[in-house]
């Protein structure tokens, strides 16, 4: 039971610093390094734990958390609150809707989701995790935390997954603004190709981001027109999810 409470607590210290070096975690818990490692390597060939795409002497969450998550999340009050009205807006608006948590500043995972009746759909499994500089659920995110995480999240450059994803942490800083005063955010091909989204923020009672609540359609039935609408529908879902949750 000792080692099952050591590999718990390293798990725990790498999703609160995650990405995080052996050294640290070795300094954290004032272990053995050979035991700290041996705990790592456990945790990763299991999929709890895995190395950090960019630097892999580093240690980030793995997959098997992302979908045991949304699991655990279905029994919250966060998703009884959210699934009436995402129901309420798929059947308003007959698209796809899907209801996203952060996992901290690293991506944002689908946790809900409620299919519309067309052949043609956007379809994202429970337990997806996309990015959140790339998505209108993780603009939707961003455009609601405090100046300093923002200003963390900012440092550097991010990835592109196409001509619309937005790379330069300025124009990532402005187009926060945009969604924060306009109330949703909007994704038009800037993470997967084909795919649009508008999405807002589901908010505690401090103010602070819980989750996303975002309509996803294929961009052939994407309508600037209709998007000040949509807009509308998807904030006041959002808002509605959110007194739900409060209450």
């Amino acid at each position: 039971m000792k080692s099952v409470t050591r590999s718990l607590r390293i798990l725990e210290a790498v999703a609160r610093h995650q990405p995080v070096t052996l050294g640290e975690l070795t300094k954290l818990f004032g272990l053995p390094k050979s035991t700290v490692q041996r705990t790592l390597v456990t945790l990763n060939e299991a999929g709890w734990l895995r190395a950090n795409r960019k630097d892999t002497t580093r240690w980030e969450i793995g997959a098997r958390i992302l979908a045991v998550r949304p699991a655990a999340l279905q029994g919250s009050s966060l998703f009884a609150a959210a699934r009436e009205p995402m129901i309420r807006l798929r059947d308003t608006v007959n698209e796809t809707i899907h209801l996203s948590v952060p996992d901290a500043l690293h991506s944002m995972v689908v946790v809900d989701r409620v299919d519309c009746d067309h052949a043609v759909r956007t379809f994202h499994p429970i337990g997806d995790t996309s990015p959140l500089h790339a998505t209108a659920a993780g603009h939707a995110i961003l455009a609601h935390l405090p100046n300093p995480d923002v200003d963390e999240f900012t440092r550097g450059t991010f990835e592109g997954y196409g001509e619309e994803t937005i790379t330069d942490p300025r124009e990532l800083r402005t187009e926060l603004l945009r969604v924060k005063e306009r109330g949703y955010a909007v994704n038009h091909n800037q993470y997967l190709q084909g795919v649009c989204a508008i999405a807002a923020p589901v908010l505690d009672g401090d103010g602070v981001p819980l989750a996303s609540v975002a309509l996803s359609l294929p961009d052939s039935r994407f309508e600037p027109g209709r998007l000040a609408e949509l807009g509308r529908l998807v904030n006041e879902t959002a808002a509605e999810i959110t007194a739900r949750h409060l209450r």
